[in-house]
């Protein structure tokens, strides 16, 4: 049985890549919760933190503990509405960069498999055609040997773990996913290896695209 779960927040701080009038854009760091969990010790996250210089912040959408990367936050009610709606309608691209276990091939492909959470296993999540909800992810290999792979993922929905259910659905888990893979494919990593490498989305004031990005970590 594994051992019970200890929040050890990173001290790394959240990046600014960009801010304006409506819009705060970060890199998050891995090991840092986007909002509070529940009870005191899990009260550090990323929008507590970002409290303090933006006290207006508000939330649009999340990025996993263990994921680091790009989120966007809204400084006004308007961005939080409009930002809110080009995520419901799935207007906004999303990029992320993640290594996983073996060769994955082909070069190119997709993955549709609905997810519901695993219950006796939350926080898990699984694979239900029957009772899940619709979920959609592209890939494409950006180089691969026998022992792993770097892929950019592209889902086009936002479930809960969806990356990591589908690439491990595929066979290749994320390296240091500490919920889905297994063995040396999670011991012998020090993080999980995804990273929220771009958001492109339209400005809540005037409409324009605009695309914000970081490198990978990893």
């Amino acid at each position: 049985m594994s051992a019970p779960f200890v929040y050890r927040p990173t001290e790394e701080a959240p990046r600014i890549i960009h801010h304006d009038h409506e819009l705060l854009v970060v890199d998050k760091p891995a090991g840092l919760l986007s909002v509070p969990g529940k009870g005191e010790d899990r009260a550090d996250c990323l929008i507590a933190r970002l409290r303090g210089p933006f006290p207006e912040v508000l939330l649009v959408h999340r990025l996993d503990l263990d994921t680091s990367g790009v989120m966007v936050f809204a400084l006004t009610p308007h961005a939080q509405r409009h930002l809110g709606l080009q995520f419901e309608r799935r207007h906004v691209k999303k990029t992320y960069v993640a290594r996983v276990a073996g060769r994955l091939e082909p070069a190119t492909g997709t993955v549709e498999a609905p997810l519901i959470v695993d219950w006796p296993n939350r926080p898990k999540q699984m694979i239900d055609h029957e009772r899940g909800r619709p979920a959609r992810t592209d890939w494409r290999v950006v180089r691969a040997t026998d022992d792993e792979t770097r892929v950019r993922l592209m889902p086009l929905t936002g479930r809960s773990h969806q990356l990591r259910v589908h690439m491990q659905s595929l066979g290749h888990p994320i390296l240091g996913d500490p919920l889905y893979a297994e063995g040396p494919a999670r011991d012998d990593h020090p993080r999980l290896m995804l990273h929220a490498e771009s958001l492109r989305l339209r400005h809540p004031d005037g409409g324009r695209h605009m695309t914000f990005s970081s490198p990978a970590p990893f």
